[in-house]
């Protein structure tokens, strides 16, 4: 089974950047598609970015030109750099992959933006 870990989360002030971290058990060119998602107290998990093996890469409108995904496949990483960020960006970010019709899921880590 596919473990993925993440890092990176913490507190931040408005406008700040944080840098997400979800390192894989296994080669990520393995995975179909590999990820971020987030959820918000009381609300829905949503797609924030994500890759799709041949190159796509898809954001949620609410952090284009904001969040930027990029991967290591020699490190078995994928990264989501979080600039300007807002009040409203504050979640339990999710890191994930599809593989053979399988998602895994990593633990989460909490992004706080609080002034």
């Amino acid at each position: 089974q596919v473990q993925l870990v993440e890092s990176g989360g913490g507190l931040v002030q408005p406008g700040g950047s944080l840098r997400l971290s979800c390192a894989a058990s296994v080669s990520i060119f393995a995975f179909n598609h590999m990820g971020w998602y987030r959820q918000a107290p009381g609300k829905q998990r949503e797609l924030v970015a994500r890759i799709i093996r041949g190159g796509t890469i898809n954001y949620a409108d609410s952090v284009k030109g904001r969040f930027t995904i990029s991967e290591d496949n020699a490190k078995n990483t994928v990264y989501l750099q979080m600039n300007s960020l807002k009040l409203e960006d504050t979640a339990v970010y999710y890191c994930y992959a599809q593989i053979s019709g399988n998602i895994g899921w990593g633990q989460g880590t909490q992004v706080t933006v609080s002034s």
